[in-house]
């Protein structure tokens, strides 16, 4: 549990002199910035001295603070032999101050935090997709390459893929955390968001058009990375990595390798997702049309709220007086129709479904029935006892003729199919609904990661997709172009082996 440990270098942030130990240390990181690493007490006091806050603020308080921070080890002390001029300023101990990593990172994370505020920040950079993919292909050549460049510069191309990628995974994750914020829902409410809701739309709709002409591309160079040829190349990081000086202990090859393929895989999965679960780059997808829609339905009811708060005296003012104008009482009637609609319409409406087919057309439906009951109030169905109808036959019958229609489709598929793929680029005038099979068939794959799926027979099929090429699709009902795709029949080898 050494990992776990208790933070003591956190204390100065909640102690109760928080407000003299976090200055002092302000100052400090700002002077490590600027590369200046160690600091003497009166320079540091006479900054404190700069403050309003600090007026009262004695030497002696400043000493028990940095002995406080040293104990805390937010600061180094080293006693300073070579500058004192005096026997009294050798037996003070002069000191010179040095603040510790922990301390920087702190006062580096804060700094960003008190830029943010209360609100997330971030950005959906479509640009940074486009870095990030044109460094893969970088490290796609090299490892295509018989032997690889120098060691420094395979660790340069290493750390510009992953610093592109935090930058990504940050910025994107800060953005949605922001627009789905408590302050930007309030924000989207009140009448000033119509001013900015095009401007908002554009930028995401520009993110999205940007994302999806990279990812496609940037997911399939992932997919065909050579792995052994990846671990070479780590295997050149680490080397670059282990020649750099450092006073610490160096850490060992396996654990740096075990670093960096876990950086890898998490990339991976960003990208492609797992078995688990889908890719973050699809959820992000996602949720940026998730929050078009929700501001177009925000924006739809702003909108409908200031139209009907809005007098509308003028507008019927004109109308009258553009009815007044007319001398022909049928351009009045036209008017009249395009202005208020058409008098005395009737609307009806059913909730009786004539067929289960969802791709039946309206044309082809055979016209219902509908009973209307008198309105008045001493009104009520005539009722009498009914027998219990045995409908077992009709169910048979109903379920025959569905079993027949189904081994009808099938017989349909198997005469369009070339040894155990069926290709849109060889196939005739076909049917309209096997055009909608097909189709649909298509929807169902592109919804699995492997781009195989069941089909209602029990067939199992996968489904080839060349979005480079266009090729027409003809059927009964018309032409379209479309992909070339090839439906492969995974188990018609098995079928014709058993």
């Amino acid at each position: 549990m050494q990992t776990y440990k208790k933070v003591v270098e956190a204390s100065y942030l909640t102690a109760e002199k928080a407000w003299s130990y976090r200055a002092i240390l302000r100052y400090f990181y700002i002077q490590h910035e600027r590369m200046r690493e160690f600091l003497f007490p009166e320079e540091i006091l006479t900054y404190l001295k700069e403050s309003a806050d600090f007026k009262d603020y004695t030497e002696e308080q400043l000493h028990q603070d940095l002995d406080q921070l040293v104990k805390w080890n937010n600061l180094l002390a080293r006693q300073e032999m070579g500058r004192a001029h005096t026997i009294e300023e050798f037996k003070k101990k002069r000191f010179r101050y040095q603040c510790t990593p922990y301390t920087v990172e702190f006062e580096r994370m804060l700094v960003e935090m008190e830029k943010g505020g209360d609100v997330f920040g971030g950005s959906l950079e479509k640009k940074e997709f486009e870095r990030l993919y044109q460094s893969l292909v970088e490290l796609e050549k090299m490892l295509q390459q018989s032997f690889f460049p120098a060691a420094d510069e395979c660790s340069q191309l290493w750390n510009d893929i992953f610093t592109y990628f935090r930058s990504i995974t940050k910025n994107t994750s800060d953005y949605i955390a922001h627009i789905n914020s408590e302050q930007a829902e309030e924000r989207m409410h009140t009448e000033a968001f119509l001013v900015f809701k095009d401007q908002f739309t554009t930028y995401l709709r520009d993110f999205i058009v940007g994302l999806q002409h990279t990812a496609q591309k940037t997911q399939q160079l992932l997919r065909t990375i050579d792995k052994e040829k990846l671990y070479a190349f780590m295997q050149q990081v680490i080397v670059h990595q282990q020649h750099v000086p450092r006073f610490e202990d160096v850490t060992e090859d396996e654990a740096l390798m075990e670093d960096m393929e876990g950086k890898w895989q998490t990339l991976t999965i960003w990208f492609l997702g797992d078995a688990y679960r889908e890719s973050e780059l699809d959820s992000l997808q996602t949720r940026t049309n998730e929050q078009i829609r929700r501001i177009t339905r925000v924006v739809q009811r702003l909108g409908e709220r200031h139209h009907y708060f809005r007098s509308r005296k003028k507008d019927y003012l004109h109308l009258a007086s553009w009815f007044a104008s007319m001398d022909d009482v049928n351009e009045a009637h036209e008017l009249s129709a395009v202005a208020f609609g058409v008098f005395h319409t009737r609307h009806l409406y059913s909730d009786h479904i004539p067929s289960e087919d969802i791709y039946t057309d309206t044309w082809e439906e055979k016209p219902i029935e509908h009973e209307t009951n008198p309105r008045i109030r001493n009104y009520r169905e005539k009722t009498k006892a009914g027998a219990i109808v045995d409908q077992k036959k009709a169910k048979e019958k109903v379920r025959e003729q569905y079993l027949q229609e189904k081994i009808a489709e099938q017989m349909t598929i198997e005469k369009y199919m070339d040894g155990n793929r069926i290709m849109i680029e060889k196939l005739p005038i076909i049917e309209t609904n096997v055009r909608k099979m097909l189709l649909s068939w298509i929807g169902k794959a592109m919804a699995k990661q492997d781009r195989t799926f069941k089909t209602e027979h029990g067939r199992v099929v996968k489904v080839h997709l060349d979005s480079e090429r266009r090729v027409p699709l003809r059927a009964e009902d018309g032409t379209m172009e479309m992909p070339a795709v090839i439906f492969e029949f995974l188990d018609e080898v098995n079928r014709h082996g058993a």
